[in-house]
Parts: structure tokens; sequence; C-alpha cells
């Protein structure tokens, strides 16, 4: 049987046996959490040498999830833009409609083995908390997720989904009431109870060892997409491009490439409303070396090193930290880390709906806008792959709300093809 999890992704080794990826990452946590946090690695790493669990993962990965996700080339999207061509890895298409549920079904799968009743989580979008509301009803599981007031509101259809799944829906109304304040508040849960919850934390992100075992169950996204970019053009992609807020698609789809040296490979950040305002959760691009729930990475932060408020339109990327592999991806210049506004997002969220039949989530949307972006500089034998880490059904009603396109124009800096492209949508929306 083929284990579907790969220790160890690059030769490096990384993360260390303290759950350091160089300087970033670790777990600073209070000692009684730490010893849970110990066992926690403990019990994963025998976990994965057991053919029995890694049978169960790879059944239901197979069976109930719906892997492998194909990869699409989108021909009329790459003709409009014109440059070089558009590959996409459709992690939209898993049960729940994103890449969360990979993650998800391991995290309960380990609580399960591990003899917990309950997990919990925290989720922006509602991407992570749909599935793992999923995983937990399929296992017979309780589970609470914790989620923004901002968010609630925003992503209502993923949180009447978790509710219809059989989650307890905790709505957090401190702070900015989105992500950070999420995570803070289930940390503060997990802490009250450590003993009969298992938290699930939805990204790379926390104390060691969640950012390696969310890395290590998402690293099946690589895998297949090297063996399918192989298959469907006869050589690995010249460039792949995800988004990036704690990173989890992202350091999926970039394992199985970062011993190809010849593959360039980016993450696209929020810019929101502009790199130089402070409306954007662009962590490693703007951020500094700090401390967040836990571990230490780049953070968007005060003078006192205390996070700063962020925002992004996609609420699964307003975070002001970001998962350490990444941290040290960037320092080690591995990955090339970019960023894109709300309004390319937006516009690539209309582009690709419209040119290709695919309604792609606001988070994805970022990867999409860079890779429009990038497409134009590049031939057109050149070939990129952007992981579409999720769906849009969550976005719709917010976009058409926000960003109606009989009102919307492009922006100028978006020409050629794809500008006129989008003028022809108006044209035809306004008849």
């Amino acid at each position: 049987m083929t284990n579907l999890i790969t220790k160890g992704i690059n030769t490096e080794n990384l993360p260390n046996n303290e759950g350091f990826f160089g300087e970033y990452g670790g777990s600073f946590i209070p000692p009684q959490l730490q010893e849970i946090m110990d066992n926690v690695t403990k019990q994963y790493n025998i976990a994965i040498q057991d053919p029995s669990f890694l049978e169960e993962y790879e059944y239901l990965l197979k069976h109930y999830v719906g892997r492998p996700s194909p990869i699409f080339h989108a021909k009329r999207l790459s003709e409009a833009v014109g440059g070089a061509q558009i590959y996409l890895k459709r992690e939209d298409l898993n049960h729940t409609g994103a890449h969360k549920i990979n993650h998800c079904v391991g995290e309960a799968l380990l609580a399960k083995r591990m003899g917990y009743k309950k997990i919990i989580a925290e989720t922006g979008a509602g991407q992570h908390g749909v599935a793992l509301a999923t995983a937990a009803a399929l296992l017979g599981l309780e589970c609470d997720i914790y989620m923004g007031e901002v968010d609630v509101k925003k992503e209502a259809p993923n949180v009447t989904r978790m509710k219809i799944l059989g989650a307890k829906v905790v709505t957090v109304t401190r702070g900015t009431k989105t992500l950070k304040d999420a995570v803070d508040a289930c940390f503060e849960a997990y802490l009250e109870d450590p003993i009969t919850q298992l938290y699930c934390i939805g990204s790379v992100v926390g104390p060691h060892p969640f950012p390696m075992m969310v890395r290590d169950f998402q690293s099946v996204v690589g895998r297949e997409a090297r063996i399918q970019m192989l298959e469907l053009t006869g050589k690995l992609p010249d460039e792949i491009i995800a988004c990036v807020g704690g990173g989890s698609n992202a350091a999926g789809i970039f394992s199985g490439f970062l011993e190809d040296k010849d593959v360039r490979i980016h993450g696209v950040e929020p810019a929101g409303r502009g790199i130089d305002t402070p409306d954007h959760a662009a962590t490693i691009t703007k951020g500094s070396k700090g401390m967040i729930h836990g571990f230490k990475c780049y953070l968007l932060q005060d003078e006192e090193g205390a996070p700063l408020p962020v925002y992004s339109i996609a609420s699964g990327l307003d975070y002001p930290g970001v998962g350490p592999q990444h941290c040290y991806l960037k320092d080690i210049n591995r990955v090339e880390y970019h960023y894109a506004t709300d309004r390319e997002a937006v516009e690539a969220f209309y582009g690709l709906s419209r040119m290709e039949g695919i309604i792609p989530a606001l988070e994805s949307s970022h990867a999409v806008a860079y890779a429009i972006k990038r497409a134009k500089e590049l031939d057109k034998d050149v070939n990129l792959l952007v992981n579409l880490s999720g769906r849009g059904d969550k976005d719709i009603d917010f976009v058409i709300e926000n960003y109606p396109l009989v009102d919307y124009e492009p922006s100028a800096d978006l020409k050629g093809g794809y500008e006129e492209f989008m003028a022809a949508i108006k044209q035809k929306t306004e008849k």
C-alpha cells in the first residue's frame, strides 16, 4: 500500500524534533499543554507508520473525499489573457468544496484513534469548519467551531452547513470579529479542557506538531499534481501558484515540487485595499519576526509585538501570521511571495467564472489573479499550475452584493484580451 503521508518532504527533513523550520515554528505554550502536545506528536508519528491507519485514511480520501482531484487546462482563460498556459488543480471538486477536507479527515481519524470524543477548531471562510464538521459527523465525534461574527454573517451558507452537520458554531464577538479572534477563542477553550477535546487547527500554523501534521496530510495535493502534469503535458509545470493565508493549500501543492529547482514556486498573499494601507493581510511581504498562537513566524505586529488588525476580502486569508515553513522557504529564496488586491481577486473571480464555468473561492481567486498577471509576462509554451483551493459558493452573495457586474470595470493594469473579455461581460450583463 502506498503511504499517502510523506514525512520530511524536502531533503532537509524539516521540521526538526522541536518543530522548527530553521528559526520558525516551535512550540511556545504552557507546560501543562506542552505535555499533551508531546503526546499528540508521539501518537501521530506512530499512526502514520500503522498500515491500518493509513489504509483507512487512503480509503476515505478515495471513496469519500473523491481523490484524486483532476487538473484542468483553462484554455479559454489562457487565450483571453495571452501568454502562458494556465492549469488548475481542482481542489474545489473535493467533498465539502475545498482542500481542507484532506487534513480534517486525517485529524479526525487521529482524534478517534487517541480516544477523544470531541474535536474543536477555528474557521474564517468556513471551509475548515465545514470540513471538520463533516469529518466529525462521519466518525461520530462531537464538534465545536469558533468563528468571528463578521465571518458568520459574510459566510452564512457555510454556517448553515456546519449546523446541519451537527456542529456547534460559537460566534466570536471580540476584537475584529474575524479569523485571528476565532483562533484566540478556540485556543482559550482548548486550554480550559485539553483532556476531553482535541484542537484540530485549520492550517499549517500553531505549535508543533500542527504545522507538520497539516502539511503532511495536505501533501497528497502535490504528489497527485506532479503525476498528473507529467501525464497531461509530458513535463513538470514551469511554475506553481497558490494563495497564502495560514498556508495549508500552498504547503500541500508546494511539497510535490520543492526539490525541482527548475520549477518556480509562487505564494500569493492578500493585499486587501492596498499593500501600503493598513487594510491588508500580506504577512510575509510586510511582516516581521514575532510570536503568535504558540509559534514563531513572520507577523503583522505593532511596536510591542502584539498582532495588528488585518483585512482581506477573503475570510480565509485574514490572519496576521503565516505558517513557519513558508517563512523558512521565503528566507532561503525557494518560494517567491507576491500579493493580489481585493479588486484583482474579484476580477479573477468573475473572469474564471465566465470564461471557464468555474466559480472560485475568493481565497483561490488571489492565486488566479496572480496567474493572470504572470501569464502575460511569459511565452505560450510555459505552463502555470494554480492550486484552485476552493469553490466560491460561499462567496457568491457577498460578491454580487458588493461588486455587481453591471457596475464593475476592470482595472487599468489588466490589459489585452482579458480586459476586452471583462468589458464584454459588462456589456452582455447590461443588455
